[in-house]
């Protein structure tokens, strides 16, 4: 088990050696600086407390100054903790980066999803509207009935209703990692993962079945 945090950056697509076009996500992945291992003896359990992205001290409290200066590492944007099988080897102020995958590598990819605010059952449930034909009347994109009566008199839970749709973390399992730019600190991962340009992702090994 491996895993690190990156930036999704967007999608492109490059040629494979058979001439075949491959849509992939720019990820860039680490570098993420360690800050602290958990152990089971002190923690209860086993992962590795890491850092990424480069920001201003003046955006952070003077706890989240102080774990950065005992491990000797910049102002940090994203805390996360990490799995990893030998995570001893690794020690308090290094780095992990991308060179930790391979071409040709299976990886799960989690982020947040896209918000989309408050929307209807059309949009988040893939509903169907109402007939547009006269004997309906300004309820072409309402949900219809609940199913309740009069022994319930309320909605049961699990309806399929309006409401926030979005912003949920999602995970993407067994995507292929098609290229490794260790100068730019760059994964090419082979489909679509979750989330804005911009937003933070997590990859880390695929689970194997």
């Amino acid at each position: 088990m491996k895993e690190i945090l990156g930036k999704k950056l967007g999608m492109t697509q490059i040629f494979s050696p058979e001439g075949l076009i491959v849509p992939v996500t720019v990820v860039e992945a680490g570098p993420c600086s360690v800050l602290q291992r958990k152990t089971v003896e002190k923690d209860g359990y086993e992962a590795v407390k890491v850092a990424f992205q480069n920001t201003r001290e003046s955006l952070k409290n003077k706890a989240e100054l102080g774990e950065f200066k005992k491990a000797n590492v910049e102002a940090k944007k994203h805390v996360a903790e990490l799995k990893f099988d030998n995570y001893e080897n690794l020690a308090v102020g290094s780095e992990i980066k991308c060179d930790i995958f391979a071409e040709g590598e299976k990886v799960d990819v989690s982020g947040t999803t896209r918000g989309r605010g408050f929307t209807g059952v059309i949009q988040r449930w893939n509903h169907q509207r109402h007939r547009m034909t006269h004997g309906v009347s300004l309820v072409h994109r309402a949900p219809g009935s609940m199913g309740a009566n009069s022994s319930v008199s309320r909605v049961l839970k699990g309806m399929k209703g309006p409401g926030h749709y979005g912003h949920e973390t999602v995970t993407v399992q067994n995507l292929e990692v098609v290229k490794v730019d260790t100068n730019r600190n760059v994964l090419l991962i082979k489909g679509a993962i979750p989330g804005p340009k911009g937003s933070i992702v997590k990859i880390k090994s695929a689970v194997k079945a």
